[in-house]
């Protein structure tokens, strides 16, 4: 019988995964697939999840947010385990899920994930650490880490933006150096978003964004009049094109190395990543995912 891994975090958006574990197994039971379960936990290792594997398995079924992809798909290039990836969105925002297309729904996405082909698609990469939707540095980008993990599970989104709110009065400029083939940016910014894929909390920003063309999408948005800055927000919650937007600067590239002196972090898909200097890039065709739908913005 064919065996599919599943790695599922338990305390992932309202902890739903839980009790959907039985559609799960019934699902895949149906198409002849035997279920192999490995819950994430402080007591194991993730790389014990790997340590059964054999030719008979496969895909690799993750259930959880960006963050717990992330994890995995980390994992599984440090054991240079090169399998199938497939997605239950089931965390907080599930961005990177969305965006391919991924239903929230359990059934359909189980039934969406097994009539499909693997297909090739692009990763992050920040210095020796792997991402599937946005790494980003600046104001606000730490609101994930500083989250408490009971008050997400309690009101999801709601608690992301609480937090953000309370960082309003820090508001300041930050100094930053940029370096691509395409464009070079030394000055002050409040923040920066590097996405490989879309969205941000469900936000679209990366409206050029193709998870197959081995580009990624950055976004700074560069200190200034705070009339200017409330505007742009605007823009972004609204989902508008960002074109010719003053303090905003958008551009493609497959390549970035990122210098800054200030008292700030790196964040990768709400967890914290690695300390300045550091280099980002896109892996071409990184991983290979299940259930795909979208790679691209298909908004006109």
């Amino acid at each position: 019988m064919n065996k599919v891994k599943f790695i599922y975090n338990p305390f992932s958006g309202e902890n739903t995964i839980i009790n959907d574990i039985d559609k799960v197994i019934m699902v895949h039971q149906n198409y002849g697939y035997n279920i192999d379960p490995f819950r994430i936990s402080k007591e194991f290792r993730l790389e014990d999840a790997f340590a059964n594997l054999d030719e008979s398995y496969k895909y690799i079924l993750i259930a959880g947010g960006d963050g717990t992809v992330d994890q995995v798909v980390n994992c599984m290039k440090g054991l240079k385990i090169e399998l199938p990836i497939a997605i239950l969105p089931t965390g907080t925002a599930n961005d990177f899920a969305k965006f391919m297309g991924i239903p929230l729904n359990v059934e359909k996405a189980c039934e969406q994930i097994i009539n499909s082909e693997p297909k090739n698609i692009d990763i992050g990469k920040i210095n020796n650490n792997y991402f599937v939707n946005v790494a980003s540095t600046g104001l606000f980008t730490d609101v994930s880490q500083k989250t408490d993990v009971n008050l997400k599970n309690t009101i999801g989104k709601l608690a992301y933006y609480v937090k953000g709110i309370e960082q309003i009065p820090n508001l300041r400029k930050l100094s930053i150096n940029v370096s691509s083939d395409e464009v070079n940016f030394n000055g002050d910014m409040y923040l920066m978003l590097v996405f490989n894929g879309q969205t941000a909390g469900n936000f679209s920003l990366a409206y050029k964004a193709d998870l197959c063309d081995g580009m990624l999408d950055v976004i700074i948005i560069k200190a200034g009049m705070l009339k200017d800055i409330i505007s742009l927000f605007i823009k972004m919650l609204k989902s508008e094109h960002l074109e010719d937007v003053k303090g905003l600067l958008y551009f493609k590239t497959n390549k970035l190395n990122i210098e800054c002196f200030e008292d700030i972090v790196t964040d990768i898909d709400g967890e914290r990543g690695p300390d300045f200097p550091v280099t980002i890039e896109c892996i071409k065709g990184g991983i290979k995912v299940l259930g795909v739908v979208n790679t691209k913005n298909q908004k006109i």
